[in-house]
């Protein structure tokens, strides 16, 4: 019994100091390898374009997408620190973070939305109010958790906005049956709402640090060494599934219940296999924390 208590708090501990890093908003610009290729850091969101199929990972230098030698590129000429990122069904990205170095902006980007897969960007709402560390897109409904002032909001249509519960986050998923259910990762354990998010219960093991919840029976959760275990029932009870290679994750989004994007310190790693194995897409430089 000791030794269970000796691993939880070592995975609580872990999720303190990823939750810590996310108040870090400094952002140095990508830097190029000696072959020319833009080198990526500091991830904090991925997803596939469902128009062209691409791998598209959010981080702390711009929208990058693998070229054709599988290198990271820029897309457009933005290189911000793009925070919270989704991919909407229907090809919309939605992100939030802090301007470049230089950028005249506010400090915050509030909600900002593509049309083109990350090539061009629009402010939506909450420009130099907010920086969203998560945006979830479901049931026709955005979910984002506000980390300037630690509140989850909730938009139908990325104008108008409202403030729900208080509290500390690093991952939201919301449930792809019940808009009710929303769960969020916290230090003290996995939190669930089971009212649209304005209340949460305590928190529970297993101590996660991302969740992805794309259909009923799949719900994913990655804890802060790497491990990946799967739900089916919604959370209540867990399994292991694997190991994502590199550690210190940084990034998870599931697409259906077999294939998983995942981003941890040394790269971006996709699985067909529900996490038995993991192929490696992107090379990441620094595992510098979210």
């Amino acid at each position: 019994m000791k030794m269970r208590r000796t691993a939880l708090t070592a995975s609580a501990a872990a999720l303190v100091l990823t939750l810590a890093a996310c108040t870090d908003s400094g952002s140095s610009g990508a830097k190029d390898t000696e072959g020319g290729a833009p080198a990526i850091s500091h991830i904090h969101g991925v997803g596939i374009g469902p128009s062209d199929g691409k791998l598209y990972v959010a981080t702390h230098e711009g929208i990058h997408t693998p070229d054709a030698k599988g290198d990271p590129r820029l897309v457009g000429d933005r290189e911000d620190d793009f925070m919270g990122f989704t991919i909407t069904g229907d090809g919309r990205f939605l992100a939030s973070g802090h301007p470049a170095p230089g950028r005249d902006a506010p400090a915050n980007l509030g909600l900002i939305e593509s049309r083109d897969s990350g090539v061009s960007w629009k402010d939506r709402s909450l420009v130099g109010e907010v920086d969203f560390h998560s945006l979830e897109y479901a049931h026709d409904t955005i979910y984002g958790y506000d980390s300037t002032n630690g509140v989850l909001r909730v938009s139908e249509d990325g104008t108008r906005w409202e403030k729900r519960s208080e509290l500390t986050a690093l991952d939201l998923a919301v449930s792809p049956d019940d808009p009710g259910t929303v769960l969020a990762t916290t230090e003290s354990g996995l939190t669930r709402s089971t009212d649209g998010g304005r209340t949460f219960g305590p928190g529970a093991k297993p101590a996660l640090a991302f969740i992805s919840w794309p259909v009923k029976d799949a719900l994913y959760g990655i804890d802060p060494s790497g491990g990946l275990s799967r739900s089916a029932d919604g959370g209540k009870s867990w399994k292991r599934a694997g190991t994502v290679p590199g550690g210190a994750p940084q990034a998870l989004t599931a697409l259906d219940a077999r294939r998983l994007i995942a981003a941890t310190q040394d790269g971006v790693y996709e699985s067909e296999d529900g996490g038995a194995t993991f192929d490696k897409r992107l090379d990441v430089t620094s595992g510098g924390g979210h």
